[in-house]
């Protein structure tokens, strides 16, 4: 079992709000003491203008619609990820750690109060409509979305298979917005994909992080093993997150039992620690890839893997969502997603608003025609938190991490779709393998 305390309430540490919750820590949640009792004179006021909007307001209003409306309006008052969850939009974020929903498969995100998309899911509607990163969505069937939530984005955007929806998009370098007519089918979101390349290097990608990702790599580990690979590369770009159980899980397949994954700490200060839990794990040479869209539980393990000296991460600098969420059920079904903690890599490190330093630097290359696109980041993110280490601290402890030639990128756009042969991240990561095993091997000076 993780080093940690059991309670009833979910853990998340995703950038989406299509991703899951795990079992968490009880340790977060304050008491309320005797001293609260004045805030809630307050509350007096709220009673008072629902009062008077329920007999004075000009049509009949809908109690439940205003309290929700209330409640919604507090919870986007705090960060960006902190929202409120009716019962019908609880009840799919249950479904989706599964990994399976109905829609149009679109990872969205809210920048400058516009819906964002940070990426479509491979092979889903959105994908094969053309729907790029980077395209602003202004309407959801003719209605605007200016300062919409993205709870309300995700409600709006699913619904029944078969079902269509018109989506409004513009995008960068376009005169004018464009409709697309999209179908909403059951998007299965397999979280694992693994392959042999040359030269017995392995490769996996991970999506994102559900309930079966961490199973899911154990087969996919054991199928390259049989192709007698003696390297890896572990590819988390583009992934926004998910389950933090999931990311302890996962980092599990390549560090011995025992070691400390991911610590958080929440208002109190209290710690809670999660370490690997395994009976065997891959110990050959590996290379993590991240970009401007790892984020959060993919975050956790490469800051994992980095610090205890594991792989090499190589890509661009991750996306800097360090906080974590818990979700409260409420006693009518709806439940509030709330920022409970900060987590921190085993070295201290906060990557809230920082993100992961990749040891190496390597830019997606743009080739050809290929579009770009504006790099959405935690830190452009209205009311992000901010990091909690000071930065001095922080580059100190970056010292025994990284190369000092490494730095910190400023990248402003990337690349919305490249092939195989055109990817020099990855390209990169192989020769690095490649150029290890050489000196590995060489003969040792007589």
């Amino acid at each position: 079992m993780f080093r940690r305390k059991t309670t009833f309430v979910l853990l998340l540490i995703t950038v989406m709000a299509l991703t899951g919750f795990v079992l968490g820590g009880g340790s977060l949640l304050g008491k309320t003491d005797a001293g609260d009792n004045g805030h809630y004179a307050t509350i007096k006021t709220f009673a008072e203008t629902l009062s008077i909007v329920k007999q004075n307001y000009v049509e009949e209003v809908n109690e439940k619609e205003l309290v929700y409306g209330a409640i919604k309006g507090m919870l986007n008052s705090l960060d960006p990820h902190s929202s409120f969850m009716p019962p019908e939009a609880f009840k799919e974020m249950q479904i989706d750690t599964k990994g399976e929903f109905s829609g149009l498969g679109i990872q969205i995100g809210i920048k400058d109060k516009m819906l964002t998309v940070i990426a479509p899911i491979d092979d889903t509607p959105a994908y094969k409509a053309g729907i790029k990163a980077g395209d602003k969505i202004l309407k959801i069937d003719g209605e605007l979305t200016r300062d919409i939530t993205l709870q309300d984005a995700v409600t709006k955007l699913r619904g029944p298979k078969g079902t269509s929806v018109i989506i409004t998009v513009l995008r960068e370098g376009w005169e004018q917005p464009k409709d697309f007519v999209l179908v909403r089918e059951v998007i299965l979101l397999k979280s694992v994909k693994s392959r042999t390349l040359d030269d017995r290097i392995g490769y996996i990608k991970l999506t994102q992080f559900q309930q079966k990702t961490a199973s899911d790599l154990g087969d996919a580990l054991e199928k390259l093993k049989k192709d007698n690979i003696n390297a890896l590369v572990l590819d988390l770009r583009n992934n926004p997150g998910g389950l933090l159980n999931g990311a302890v899980e996962v980092t599990s397949k390549f560090l011995p039992e025992g070691k400390l994954v991911v610590f958080i700490k929440g208002r109190s200060g209290d710690k809670q620690e999660f370490h690997t839990v395994n009976d065997g794990h891959f110990d050959s040479p590996m290379v993590v890839l991240v970009n401007e869209g790892s984020a959060s539980a993919s975050e956790i393990v490469a800051g994992a893997l980095q610090d205890w000296g594991r792989a090499v991460v190589l890509g661009m600098q991750t996306f800097g969502k360090g906080s974590v969420q818990t979700v409260i059920p409420l006693t009518d079904g709806s439940a509030l997603r709330l920022t409970t903690a900060r987590y921190y890599t085993p070295k201290g490190r906060s990557i809230q608003t920082t993100g992961i330093t990749p040891d190496i630097v390597a830019k997606a290359e743009i080739k050809g025609n290929s579009q770009a696109h504006p790099v959405l980041r935690e830190k452009d993110l209205k009311q992000h938190l901010k990091n909690d280490v000071s930065r001095e601290k922080e580059k100190e402890m970056e010292k025994d991490i990284r190369p000092e030639e490494g730095g910190e990128p400023e990248m402003t756009e990337t690349p919305a779709e490249i092939s195989e042969a055109e990817d020099i991240q990855l390209q990169r990561a192989l020769d690095l393998l490649k150029t290890w095993k050489i000196f590995r091997e060489l003969p040792k000076a007589g």
